[in-house]
């Protein structure tokens, strides 16, 4: 779990920077916060350190890499004690295809992100591993048109912007 650090502006803007391009070199980076590249790193170390940055991603076209379909599936579980949900997590995180999986209150249990070469690749998954799994009743799944909107992270404001 992330510490709890007071974060000044210049923090602010490192983070926001790093969080569009992660890539962004120190020096770049240091200019960009107003301050020289040696405190900058240092900063940035205390931020992974904290948790506040939990790693460095590269953002991938997935149709480019033959990945035409995404669907959000709902999921539902006869149990919802905590040592099956836990096991149910244990699970998906070993299937691939499964890019996210948020647990959520309310009528479904689970909405997975799940990626698929085409629409019979997904429908294999759901009848062969999905729908099979232990403690699952029911899956509705929805199919993505397209994404208008893909951000990662959170909102960060950096005072006087």
């Amino acid at each position: 779990m992330p510490q709890k650090v007071k974060l000044d502006r210049v923090d602010r803007r490192i983070l926001a920077d790093l969080q569009t391009d992660g890539r962004m070199t120190n020096v770049e980076l240091a200019k960009r916060a107003g301050i020289s590249a040696p405190p900058c790193l240092r900063r940035v170390r205390a931020l992974e350190d904290a948790g506040l940055i939990k790693g460095y991603h590269a953002e991938i076209n997935s149709k480019a890499l033959g990945y035409q379909v995404t669907v959000f599936a709902q999921v539902g579980l006869s149990s919802q004690a905590e040592h099956d949900l836990e096991a149910f997590e244990r699970t998906i995180r070993s299937w691939p295809e499964v890019r996210e999986c948020h647990m959520l209150a309310g009528e479904t249990d689970f909405l997975l992100k799940i990626v698929a070469r085409d629409w019979e690749d997904y429908q294999r998954f759901l009848t062969t591993r999905l729908t099979p799994a232990a403690n699952v009743t029911h899956v509705k799944s929805a199919l993505s048109i397209r994404a208008s909107k893909n951000e990662p992270g959170v909102p960060i404001a950096v005072e006087g912007e």
